[in-house]
């Protein structure tokens, strides 16, 4: 199956890769063997001559990252991961002494408890740079990873001492290159000018319901180019000169992305199944593989069988280039920390997750007023205030900043553009798809970013929302215009639904706060948290500024939820987040008033108050008082839980209306008449 410009070893080395996928596969009884068998001299050409990356430092910042963006080929990355020899490291990022991935996890493919699961897990394997499988998502994060790169090493490159110039690649699939998200990175890379960053495109002609034809017939090569890409044809996977011409073009090219596009046979060498769906989406069957690896001149006993030259063999060419890279990279540091120790301290935060010191002493406090302000325009102002002082937090919007206040005013903020790198505002144009998906690759490059946009619109970002919680990094989304009090723009931008789907997310946090004193502790509790994405939810209307010189101090946003008003012996409790907070606190003077005892709880948070102990969670909604009243702009789903079966919800049941804020509150219910009214039903 050699080609001329295969060696023997080179040829052993490409085979080990496919039997070693096919067999994982075939054991398994799951999985997708074609795209690892097609790809394995792609990616093998790649790592074994130009990935600048040491298996004995997996997390070492100045690596190249190879993404599989194809996930669904994952049998192909762990493979490459097994015989590299990549180290496993700790929570910590230390190394332990042990492989990444061993023979027996290969043979544990898709197993529970396997760190070899279906597709690659951030966190969950060692070698793995970020969790993809869902089509388009690696391309996204790719993006996110080069714009890191480039704003790395204009803030810290210093001459003489260049710390960050590594590339991004990613492989890709047709699916990927379909999905709409591959469109939007593609164009924001393309715009951004990120020569760091080569796409490898399998244009194996096969999805799963048959030939690419039945729905694909673009030109990708003159899409890309009017991207402003630069574009490689190679025109045979088995050709490895062609690949490490493609891949020498790339490292060539400095003032544009690249895309190399890889014509290939989905199933390589297989008799029967080579250019079919059918080496797709499932095991080639054991016969089948038998077969194949007789047309590959491949013993078929035993199963995952690694010859010793091989490993010896990438270790003689990714491990040891690897090391030399390492180890001159170190002494650079070294010499970097003695001339430029401050910036150095930084870099060592980066890397810890560590916030500088003092990084909130600027976080202002807001005095009682009637009036008030959006919680977006406060969120503004505080944002910009920790932005000042964490140097390494940049961010941006969706062509959204002056409504959702994301923009960094503060002197030398600047914007991060084709011609400029080390701007900290970052304007993604109408691209939330990728937004959200860039922001992953930004914080898994060890920056504290951000993206704003209106919460309807984080539906757009839902997938990239969702592999931040799954990855579990502290990706910030900043979303504004958060319930039918945004007004006349009606019910096609009036978030109804949206807080229950986002609430639905494990491990997101979704913090909506009430006021701007709430939106300054919201701040302050979420940004020193690294192992989650958090979602600032932000009213487009004033609110009022509650008096926390007569209630409670808004630090209780710390615990998710709290009491702010209270009686001696409350009979019923009044319980919101966000811009219904204000309704509950008039309801309750008025309540008072009547001689009814009522308790405020202020809820901008529920998953830090489901983290409380259970004596804090009874000090707030005492199990005894069951007569309980919820007020939110959006659906009842998940208040059921706080509300018990005697509580009333005033909320949202059907889509909002184009009418003036006032108008469209007291339509549906939002009136400080109906709570009251509510509450008194509730005791009845």
């Amino acid at each position: 199956m050699a080609s001329a410009s295969t060696t023997d070893l080179d040829q052993l080395a490409i085979n080990t890769i496919r039997t070693l996928s096919m067999d994982g596969v075939q054991q398994a009884n799951s999985g997708h063997p074609g795209t690892p068998m097609a790809l394995a001299p792609v990616a093998y050409t790649l790592w074994s001559e130009f990935l600048k990356y040491d298996p004995a430092q997996p997390t070492w910042p100045g690596r190249d990252r190879f993404i599989l963006s194809c996930g669904h080929a994952s049998m192909l990355l762990y493979s490459l991961i097994h015989l590299a020899g990549i180290e496993r490291v700790d929570e910590r990022g230390q190394t332990v002494g042990q492989p990444a991935l061993t023979l027996d996890d290969l043979r544990n493919f898709r197993q529970l408890g396997s760190p070899t699961p279906g597709h690659p897990e951030y966190h969950h394997t060692t070698g793995v740079e970020t969790t993809t499988g869902p089509l388009g998502q690696g391309l996204g994060n790719s993006v996110g990873f080069a714009m890191a790169e480039a704003w790395l090493a204009k803030r810290y490159n210093k001459p003489g001492c260049e710390l960050f110039d590594y590339n991004v690649y990613a492989l890709c699939s047709d699916g990927d290159i379909m999905e709409g998200i591959g469109s939007e990175a593609a164009s924001l890379a393309g715009h951004l000018k990120l020569d760091n960053l080569c796409w490898i495109y399998d244009d194996n002609h096969i999805t799963i319901e048959g030939e690419t034809s039945l729905a694909f017939s673009e030109d990708v090569a003159a899409r890309f180019l009017a991207y402003g890409w630069h574009v490689v044809k190679v025109g045979n996977a088995n050709d490895l000169s062609a690949l490490r011409a493609a891949y020498q073009s790339f490292l060539d090219t400095h003032d544009r992305p690249t895309l190399i596009i890889v014509r290939s046979h989905i199933g390589w060498g297989s008799p029967n199944k080579q250019d079919s769906h059918e080496a797709h989406g499932a095991p080639l069957g054991e016969e089948e593989v038998a077969l194949t690896k007789d047309a590959y001149g491949w013993p078929r006993e035993p199963k995952f069988y690694v010859p010793d030259e091989v490993r010896e063999h990438f270790s003689a060419t990714l491990g040891q280039r690897g090391a030399a890279a390492y180890a001159a990279w170190e002494e650079t540091l070294e010499q970097y920390a003695r001339q430029h120790p401050e910036l150095a301290a930084e870099l060592k935060q980066i890397q810890a997750h560590q916030l500088p010191k003092g990084w909130d002493s600027g976080i202002p406090s807001f005095p009682a007023d009637a009036k008030g302000v959006a919680t977006r325009s406060a969120s503004g102002k505080v944002l910009n205030a920790v932005a000042a002082k964490i140097p390494w937090m940049i961010g941006g919007s969706a062509d959204l900043a002056p409504s959702n206040n994301t923009h960094l005013g503060f002197d030398g903020a600047g914007s991060f553009g084709p011609q400029e790198h080390g701007g900290r505002n970052l304007h993604f144009g109408i691209r939330e798809h990728v937004m959200g998906s860039a922001l992953n690759g930004m914080v898994l490059s060890g920056l504290r970013a951000y993206g704003g946009t209106f919460l309807v619109f984080s539906d757009y970002m839902r997938p990239a929302i969702r592999l931040a919680a799954l990855m579990r990094v502290p990706a910030l989304y900043i979303f504004t215009h958060d319930s039918i009090g945004l007004g006349e723009d009606g019910p096609t931008h009036q978030p109804v639904e949206h807080l229950a789907a986002l609430r639905a997310i494990p491990d997101l946090l979704v913090v909506r706060p009430a006021d701007a004193n709430e939106v300054a502790e919201a701040y302050r509790t979420v940004l020193p948290i690294h192992d989650r994405p958090a979602a600032l939810v932000l009213t487009r209307q004033n609110l009022p500024t509650i008096d926390r010189g007569k209630y409670a101090s808004a630090a209780g946003v710390a615990q998710g939820a709290y009491v702010v008003a209270d009686s001696e012996q409350p009979r019923v409790i009044l319980m919101a987040s966000g811009s219904e907070l204000s309704l509950c606190m008039e309801a309750y003077e008025a309540l008072q008033k009547d001689g009814i005892a009522a308790r405020v709880v202020s809820m901008p948070c529920w998953e830090l108050f489901e983290a409380q102990d259970e004596a804090y969670r009874e000090s707030v909604l005492p199990a005894t008082i069951t007569a309980r009243v919820a007020v939110e702009a959006g659906v009842v789903q998940g208040w059921e839980r706080y509300l018990g079966t005697a509580g009333k919800f005033v909320g949202m049941n059907s889509f909002g209306a184009s009418a003036p804020l006032k108008d469209v509150m007291k339509r549906f219910g939002f009136t400080v008449e109906n709570v009251i009214a509510t509450a008194k039903a509730v005791l009845k």
